[in-house]
This record gives C-alpha cells, structure tokens and sequence, in this order.
C-alpha cells in the first residue's frame, strides 16, 4: 500500500490569503499547505481518494494522478468537499460513474448541494455514485472500515484501510478521542491525524492531543495533518517523537 498526502493545510491553507505565513518559515517548501486529502493506493495501483478539497485540481496535478477507482467523504465542510466539480476529469473514459461512500448526514448533506455531482444533468453522465459507508466494505481491493468522531458540535468520519497485512488511518476534524477510535486505529501501520496547532482548540485536535491518539492506539508510525500557520515544519520535527513526522503536501508513504 502507498499513502499519498494532497493537502496538509488547515481550511485557510498556509500562507493565509494576504501572503500571511504566521510563524511558519516561507523558505521552506514544505510550508506551503493546501486543504487536507489524500489518496490511499493499494498493491495493484488501485486508487481511493479520501475527500475532495478546494484546491484538489491543483495536488491531483502535482502528484500526477489521473485516475482514481473510489471516494469517501470525511464530512460536508467546504474545505473537504468543495472541489467536488474536480471529479469531472476523474469520471472520462470510464464506463460508469465513480463509486463514492459517505455517513448518512453527509450523503443528505452532499446531495442537497452538489446534486448534478450525482444525479447528471442536460446531457452530462453522472459523475459519481454515492452510497452510505454502512453499505461498503471494500473498495478496489482495499477494506474499508470506519467510525464517527466529535468534530466540536459536527461528526467526522474516520477511516482505515486494510490490505495484506498493512494499514492505514485516517482521522481528521476531531475534538476529542474516543473508544471507537482507538479501537479502530489499533496497532495501525501509519496513522495520520489531525493536528491543528499547539493550544487546545474547540473543533479540531491540538498537537498534545494527536500524540495521545498515536500512543494510545500504538501506530507504527504516524503523519501530523491539518497544520495551521502556527506549526513551522522544521520546528515540529524537532517537538514530535521519532515515530512521528509532520505531514506536508506530496509526501508518499509506501508499506
């Protein structure tokens, strides 16, 4: 299996619109964050694609990927979803629309407002099915398996991914760990987890939170996301545990 990490920002990215970098260092590329996704690849290349981020034009150029075999959807924000229309390429020359999977409040949420996504219109084919997660075990090969998070006063869904032997979690947007979490994310191979900034904040994992969820759950090892213009990446490096590493955009994992 590869992990391949599109975006490693918080919803603003880094810099800031206005070229505000906070007190991350602009001489070091890897600072430079768009809206967090990534995409799991299995052994046979098959591709799925964890959200669908503004900027996802963008990354899916950069790490040349043109062709992707899945979608699931964490949540409905506009950070996570909002490129959605980027999916059109993604759909030609297949014979059927892309399967996509998602919770229940995120289907309803997601069908509401990008309907043609999934329903074509005016001569357009439909570009992705999308089915509720429940219904989905695996995808290309690769399992799926899931449970909800506190996202402040919203959910987010977690994912991991299983393929011979190896695995993968992926859990972003969550304010506060819980049994189900842990459970899922149980001695996975890497996990990457959200880690805003330093303070504690009331939607999303500060950094002392993410490092209790990697303990706690015993990842191998593990890839800090959703980083905001606080978290200078070379200062991060020298803050987090061997086994930890902060994320940044284009960095591949292969297992």
């Amino acid at each position: 299996m590869k992990l391949v990490m599109l975006g490693s920002g918080t919803s603003t990215g880094v810099p800031r619109i206005g070229n505000d970098w906070g007190e991350c260092d602009p001489a070091e590329p890897r600072n430079r964050r768009t809206r967090v996704a990534i995409v799991v690849e299995g052994a046979d290349g098959a591709r799925i694609l964890v959200d669908t981020p503004t900027d996802l034009r963008h990354q899916l150029l950069a790490t040349e990927i043109d062709r992707i075999d899945g979608v699931v959807w964490t949540h409905d924000h506009a950070d996570h979803t909002h490129g959605i229309d980027d999916l059109r390429p993604l759909r030609m020359g297949r014979g059927a629309p892309i399967p996509g999977y998602a919770a229940d409040e995120t289907v309803r949420r997601l069908r509401q407002r990008f309907g043609y996504v999934f329903a074509g219109q005016h001569g357009y084919h439909t570009i992705c099915n999308l089915d509720n997660l429940d219904r989905v075990r695996m995808v290309a090969g690769i399992a799926i398996s899931h449970c909800q998070m506190a996202h402040g006063p919203a959910q987010s869904t977690a994912f991991r991914f299983d393929q011979n032997g190896k695995s993968i979690g992926y859990a972003t947007d969550f304010s506060e760990i819980n049994d189900e979490m842990i459970n899922l994310f149980y001695r996975v191979d890497v996990l990457v987890v959200d880690a805003l900034r330093r303070q504690p904040h009331p939607t999303h994992a500060h950094l002392a939170m993410a490092l209790e969820l990697v303990d706690t759950c015993r990842a191998g090892q593990a890839v800090l996301t959703h980083l905001d213009k606080s978290m200078d990446y070379r200062t991060l490096c020298g803050e987090t545990p061997d086994n930890v590493q902060p994320g940044y955009d284009g960095l591949e994992i292969s297992l």
